[in-house]
């Protein structure tokens, strides 16, 4: 099995919080991200939004354009249809640039960007809702596949799919249009197992978000319901290989599951503190190597 190896710019700028690298050029994150060995990057709130300029910017840095975030709010829009005409322009976006998936996350009812929001005051979805929401949720996937780019569903802090028993809430209700965007950190960070999730869903994991995290701060956090981007600031997440995640384990159960995909650095940290390309590279290579070791081919 061949993966490619990318990743996001939150390494060099924070889009939730501005003060996180938010003085740092757009040309400074993707020579970087080239630089630091890695074959692609996910869309950025710095990067140009016309498709052919982003093309440009784009091929100068010999980088492919993996995928971006979108903002959904399938659990609060009325019907698939609206949910779908609202992501058309940033999917019409991806499509040109060349991505098979869109990171999509349900943002229904939250404050992601607060940064001083506790993380047990985020919307949760009743149990009753979750039939209904599963059928929007798969019907929206379905016009997301036809149009040409597919559903990859983030779980993450602060919504209504946050923790492990979500994410299998989730999965139970949808079709296979939906697919999942696994991310080791924000299961580690809601209290879950990273690795008995992967197990359970790895058929239908589409994207993996390869996130570390620091133990220590990841345990001080939830004792003492601090908010997420607070946490952040404190250095809950790291690259793969520099915290407690065992990588090497997950990475073997998407191997077995003949994932072909993408694996993505994604770990948002201080750059006054973590030094973007330092921390590209060691995520870089730490990744590579343990892809290897799980028995993956890492194509350029």
């Amino acid at each position: 099995m061949s993966v490619r190896i990318g990743i996001n710019p939150i390494t060099w700028t924070n889009d939730d919080l501005p003060s996180l690298g938010g003085d740092t050029p757009l040309e400074t994150c993707l020579s970087e991200a080239h630089q630091a060995g890695y074959a692609g990057i996910e869309m950025g709130g710095k990067f140009p939004r016309e498709a052919n300029a982003l093309k440009a910017v784009l091929a100068k840095h010999h980088l492919a354009l993996i995928s971006g975030w979108y903002s959904g709010r399938a659990y609060k829009n009325a019907d698939a249809k609206k949910e779908f005409e609202e992501a058309l322009p940033h999917l019409e976006l991806l499509k040109a640039n060349g991505c098979q998936y869109v990171v999509y996350a349900d943002t229904s009812g939250g404050d992601h960007g607060g940064i001083d929001t506790p993380i047990s005051k985020r919307p949760k979805m009743p149990d009753a809702d979750w039939k209904d929401y599963g059928k929007k949720l798969t019907e929206l996937a379905e016009k997301m596949a036809d149009f040409g780019v597919r559903m990859a569903f983030h779980h993450h802090m602060g919504t209504v799919v946050e923790t492990d028993a979500e994410v299998d809430k989730m999965m139970a209700n949808t079709g296979p249009a939906v697919g999942l965007l696994f991310d080791s950190g924000h299961s580690a960070f809601s209290g879950g197992d990273p690795i008995a999730l992967a197990k359970r869903h790895a058929k239908r994991v589409v994207h993996v978000h390869c996130k570390d995290s620091r133990k220590p701060i990841l345990d001080k956090a939830r004792v003492t319901d601090a908010s997420f981007l607070r946490s952040v600031l404190e250095g809950i997440f790291t690259v793969p290989g520099d915290g407690q995640v065992d990588f090497l384990t997950i990475l073997k159960v998407f191997h077995d599951a003949g994932y072909a995909g993408w694996l993505v650095v994604e770990a948002e940290q201080d750059p006054a503190k973590a030094h973007p390309l330092t921390y590209a590279k060691m995520g870089y290579e730490n990744l590579k190597k343990l892809a290897t070791q799980a028995g993956f081919q890492v194509a350029a």
